[in-house]
């Protein structure tokens, strides 16, 4: 049986009712789908886009197995030849996105979906579902790295991230975003991301004596050992650790690089270590902290000037707990050839294909950018790309190591008050003239159809 994450039955019971009714009326001439964000969380200045890789795959490998097939059958809410035309469903649009680990920001498009309507109907959910979560995260985890001003940063969030799927796409996210490493051990066989770990308070406590915990987990790991001193007394702690620092080195060659501190005060405690290994002759033993870590206390740790040399981020980034979920949607706007759009009061897209020209200054840094019809020629460098083509993969995925460099070259293009924790004065994101005129003329337009539709049923009436 296929992972569950690889069914074309993860998605909304809506996608498939609709799904059957297109089929039924026989309506499936080329559809045109746009993936945005229309507001940004309150005190975020900048999105991180990110998720595009697991899009492609999921696009590239959908269809309806046996299984699929049989519950559709069994649940007794569809139509059997609808069910029997599954068999052959698969992806054959176009797509066309912004490269991963690019800086955006509302009303821009992140990503648009050309193909017939069944096939880009039936991706909404799973799409946003990939696309929302990693870059709420990554958006989320480049404010850490923002704050921590080049300490080192672990992802710390399996253990409470929502699922394991979770905990692997933010472990992706966070280190695209500018994390170091991460914890959760799957993602390096999988991304290719750098693995990292300490020790647990269990292990001291097993151990009759502190000084033999660390001594065993140092000689368990002569070339890596970070030792964890808060599980008693930590200034203790700290002090043996010294002895044992000096012992192994003399003796055994074996040199502790770091303690971790994972609860109390963290930055005074960071201060007396850091005074206890400095006086003990062990300035080259890092100092590693942890403990419901976020963008906010880091920033202040680093503002007080705490010798930390490295932050242990977990539950807080990987639930975006401040802000954990992004007001996104994925709209039709054009449909066998004419732009559509909603009207409904606050939710009103812009329709027609689009693309976003961004303009950056004479030192490389943004300076805004305008939302205009595809066909148009702008100032600026045009962000959607070609990604897919004709159900087949167009652009292959860079390696991860090269999305995230360019991530860390997008975050440092920003003006420098977006760069802030707290809400700044947006980046500007103007829209076209001619994207104006079309929408004003399809909104007039169903006004016009609105007005026919209501004349035709009362005459019906009479």
């Amino acid at each position: 049986m296929r992972n569950y994450t690889e069914r074309a039955l993860l998605t909304d019971l809506y996608e498939i009712t609709m799904l059957q009714a297109y089929f039924l009326q026989r309506m499936d001439k080329t559809a045109v789908f746009e993936l945005f964000v229309r507001h940004l969380p309150d005190q975020r200045n900048f999105l991180v886009c990110t998720g595009l890789a697991q899009v492609v795959d999921y696009l590239t490998g959908l269809y309806f197995d046996d299984d699929d097939l049989e519950w559709l059958r069994k649940s007794g809410k569809f139509d059997a030849r609808f069910i029997e035309s599954l068999r052959d469903f698969r992806f054959t649009g176009d797509m066309d996105a912004i490269p991963e680990g690019t800086v955006v920001f509302t009303d821009e498009p992140l990503l648009r979906i050309i193909a017939p309507l069944r096939e880009a109907q039936f991706i909404e959910s799973r799409v946003i579902n990939l696309l929302h979560y990693q870059t709420v995260v990554a958006s989320k985890a480049a404010r850490s790295v923002i704050a921590a001003q080049g300490r080192t940063l672990v992802d710390f969030g399996l253990r409470r991230a929502h699922g394991a799927e979770a905990a692997l796409l933010s472990a992706r996210a966070s280190y695209i975003a500018g994390f170091d490493s991460t914890a959760t051990t799957l993602a390096a066989p999988l991304f290719d991301i750098p693995v990292s770990g300490t020790m647990a308070h269990s292990f001291v406590q097993v151990h009759d004596y502190e000084t033999d915990a660390f001594s065993a987990f140092a000689h368990a790991f002569p070339d890596n050992a970070t030792l964890l001193i808060d599980t008693y007394d930590t200034e203790a702690a700290a002090e043996r650790v010294v002895r044992l620092a000096q012992w192994l080195r003399e003796e055994e060659e074996i040199r502790i690089k770091a303690v971790r501190i994972d609860s109390g005060d963290l930055g005074a405690m960071a201060l007396r270590v850091r005074e206890i290994l400095d006086g003990g002759g062990c300035p080259d033993i890092g100092i590693f902290v942890s403990g419901n870590l976020d963008e906010y206390a880091v920033q202040a740790l680093v503002d007080q000037g705490a010798p930390i040399d490295g932050f242990g981020i977990g539950t807080r980034m990987n639930t975006s707990s401040d802000a954990p979920y992004l007001d996104c949607a994925y709209k039709l706007v054009q449909y066998a050839g004419r732009p559509r759009r909603k009207r409904s009061k606050g939710k009103a897209p812009w329709p027609g294909c689009k693309q976003v020209f961004r303009r950056i200054d004479a030192n490389g840094i943004m300076e805004g950018d305008t939302v205009a019809l595809q066909q148009e020629l702008l100032p600026g460098t045009p962000l959607l790309r070609p990604v897919m083509r004709g159900g087949t993969v167009a652009t292959p995925t860079p390696p991860l190591a090269e999305i995230r460099d360019y991530a860390r070259a997008q975050i440092a293009a920003l003006p420098e008050r977006l760069r802030a924790l707290t809400a700044a004065l947006p980046y500007p994101v103007s829209v076209s003239d001619n994207l104006c005129e079309l929408a004003r003329q399809v909104d007039e337009r169903q006004s016009e159809h609105a007005q026919e539709d209501r004349a035709r049923w009362e005459q019906d009436a009479e």
